[in-house]
């Protein structure tokens, strides 16, 4: 591209930077097995056992928990994104300053050499006829090429950086509106989701809300006892790191906080702002989302798992909590719900991973 496309992509995109000013929202990690979207309503209760609207509702708040993970990644890419516009905008306005002042000199050069009747240097030293002005003025002259040449340089790397800052800055752009759309389609899915199981749990009596939750406990305690007993877990009481305690610390003083979707605290969590955020206080800091701690963070077997762990739950990565011994987890399971102890096996477990590997 030529040095004007290049000035004016760079006003263009110093300009558009504005827009980075509105409010963002947090969103979480890409969902790795899409799930069918909530657009056909749930069955009535009525033509239902009120265990399968338990499972049906649980199936409709995990897919609320994979695109809340979808929906986090993107915000975090999304502020990425932004910053790193926002450095090359200060790159291109520092280059197009130095190509200014690049001209400016080598036109000073040029109106200075008008002014002495249009001749080089060292025609100027030869008619002068001192000979001891010209062997004084032979040295300036070669510093002075060397000068000029340099600077053409300078100008020419100046001109080819502007135009590397401007290309960038423009991926950059397309990247940040390809997350902004992400991150709409997201935060579409999450609440048609939780309006989706709102809705079916709404439909039941209140008698029949107070069996759902005595359901949902009696399938998390079943699954708990079925797990410990099959002795995946040998030692239940393994001491944690320094790094782990501060973690677990912060974690479990957040029980009794609202489970917000998106939500990194103070006042609400979703599952990996918990687990995301106990780790920042220990110093540590950790992917975002369940899935993106699940795939970078370094993974332990299971009977090996100390607290402070994380436990990623179901095949897709959507759910996290935190190990905090005795075969426990402080977690925050979803809307409705508060930030709480529960069986480490109460959830069907993808896999461990341990932050202070």
């Amino acid at each position: 591209m030529n040095r004007r496309h290049c000035a004016s992509a760079a006003i263009t995109l110093v300009c558009a930077l504005a827009l980075l000013t509105a409010p963002v929202q947090a969103m979480a990690a890409p969902v790795p097995e899409p799930f069918p979207t909530a657009s056909a309503a749930p069955s009535a209760p009525g033509k239902k056992s009120l265990e399968e609207v338990r499972e049906e509702i649980d199936l409709l708040y995990r897919r609320a928990g994979a695109a809340t993970d979808a929906y986090n990644l993107a915000e975090e890419q999304t502020k990425k994104q932004s910053g790193e516009i926002v450095q090359l905008a200060g790159a291109i306005a520092e280059g197009q300053a130095r190509i200014a002042e690049l001209k400016g000199r080598a036109g000073a050069e040029a109106r200075e050499q008008y002014r002495n009747g249009g001749l080089p240097p060292g025609a100027q030293l030869v008619l002068s006829g001192d000979p001891n002005l010209f062997l004084d003025g032979v040295n300036q002259v070669r510093q002075g090429q060397q000068a000029t040449k340099g600077m053409l340089t300078e100008l020419t790397q100046a001109q080819e950086d502007l135009e590397t800052y401007t290309k960038d800055a423009g991926l950059n752009w397309a990247k940040l509106e390809s997350n902004r759309v992400k991150q709409a389609e997201a935060r579409k899915t999450v609440k048609a989701q939780i309006a989706a199981a709102k809705k079916l749990e709404a439909q039941l009596e209140k008698k029949e809300r107070a069996r759902l939750l005595d359901l949902e406990q009696d399938a998390a305690s079943t699954a708990q006892n079925a797990w410990l007993s099959s002795g995946a877990l040998l030692d239940i009481n393994r001491e944690a790191s320094a790094s782990g305690r501060q973690a677990v610390t912060f974690a479990t003083a957040q029980i009794g906080k609202p489970y917000v979707w998106g939500a990194e605290g103070p006042g609400s969590y979703d599952c990996s702002g918990l687990t995301s955020q106990a780790w920042a206080a220990a110093k540590r800091p950790i992917p975002r989302t369940s899935q993106e701690q699940w795939r970078q963070l370094p993974r332990i077997p299971v009977q090996d798992m100390r607290p402070g762990d994380l436990i990623i739950y179901h095949g897709d990565a959507s759910h996290v909590g935190m190990y905090v011994g005795d075969g426990m987890i402080v977690h925050a399971p979803r809307p409705g719900r508060n930030v709480t102890l529960a069986g480490a096996g109460s959830m069907e477990i993808l896999g461990v991973v341990r932050p202070d590997k």
